[in-house]
């Protein structure tokens, strides 16, 4: 009887399990329903400001057509502006560090536009969740995990059949985004989106020195140390056959139209479109958030090495 009995409540046990198992299942269903049908609603909201970006010929600067969908700030609102506005003839795109690609550049133009994508990040578990999301059987995106550095990024670009005309390409990789679009010429993309460090400054034209293995949190406990300065990214452009087309109102992303496309779009001074960023990420050296703002940020940072692109030499901040 013993026996049985022990039978009988493995076997109700296991039955548990298998209940168990299919409410999680029920559960994660529901979850995925209501997330569809939010996106369906963020989507469906986002038309009525497309709408009216295309009534709209001039504007002081982009951050009059701020809004937010799938970006981390208001730039899915100014990409509608500058698609919109630029002549872009292949509607196509490329984004460098999407993470998961819950919060993305280019995200709403795969969904809302229909735009065909190439996103990669260094992270596989981030291009695995992405690949077994439901818009990526519903869109042409294609999700590749690798490390961006200035020796293979044409290469890993040809490779998945992206060479020649694009319509935009976003970089955002928290380190060697001047060297990457420097060095990039597999596409030749119409809108060029970088995000810039806004800590260096206006004005001065600076960014790390070159280094494939960067990582922003080992090259500085401050989390401060990254990227390029706006300035810099206008020099670059300039020499690309950029204009400055604005940055948007947080302070972190610049945007660039090819001169030869540019269509509507004006392009514009740094004196009068550079913007501070105002959130406070500095970290101490145990890593927690210290809240440091505005200019005492570079003090944290000023021994430290950059490349400076107009004398082209290596200088601390601080002799800068």
């Amino acid at each position: 009887m013993k026996i049985f009995t022990k039978l009988r409540r493995a076997l109700d046990r296991i039955t548990g399990l298998e209940t168990f198992h299919n409410d999680i299942q029920a559960v994660h269903h529901e979850i995925s329903g209501l997330r569809r049908e939010v996106e369906d609603l963020k989507l469906l909201s986002a038309k009525t400001f497309i709408n009216q970006i295309k009534n709209l010929s001039t504007c002081e600067s982009l951050k009059e057509f701020e809004f937010k969908v799938f970006s981390q700030f208001g730039d899915d609102g100014i990409i509608q502006y500058l698609i919109n506005g630029a002549e872009i003839d292949v509607q196509e795109f490329v984004e460098f560090g999407v993470e998961d690609y819950t919060e993305a550049n280019t995200r709403f133009l795969l969904m809302n536009n229909n735009w065909k994508g190439l996103v990669m990040d260094g992270s596989a578990e981030n291009i695995e969740r992405i690949r077994k999301r439901e818009y990526y059987w519903r869109h042409d995106l294609s999700a590749v995990q690798c490390w961006v550095d200035r020796e293979s990024i044409n290469n890993v670009l040809r490779e998945n059949g992206f060479d020649g005309p694009l319509g935009l390409l976003s970089i955002d990789i928290d380190g060697n985004d001047y060297w990457i679009w420097e060095c990039l010429d597999a596409v030749d993309p119409v809108v060029v989106i970088v995000e810039y460090n806004s800590v260096f400054g206006k004005d001065y034209a600076i960014t790390i020195p070159y280094d494939p293995a960067f990582n922003r949190t080992r090259a500085h406990y401050s989390n401060l140390y990254w990227g390029t300065s706006l300035k810099a990214l206008c020099m670059l452009a300039e020499k690309k056959g950029y204009a400055f087309s604005g940055t948007n109102s947080t302070g972190n992303n610049a945007y660039f139209v090819k001169k030869s496309k540019l269509g509507k779009i004006l392009p514009r001074r740094i004196e009068e479109n550079y913007v501070i960023s105002k959130y406070r990420e500095s970290r101490d050296l145990p890593g927690k958030l210290t809240f440091v703002g505005g200019e005492d940020r570079l003090k944290l940072i000023d021994d430290m090495p950059v490349y400076d692109v107009e004398n082209n030499r290596i200088a601390k901040i601080k002799d800068l």
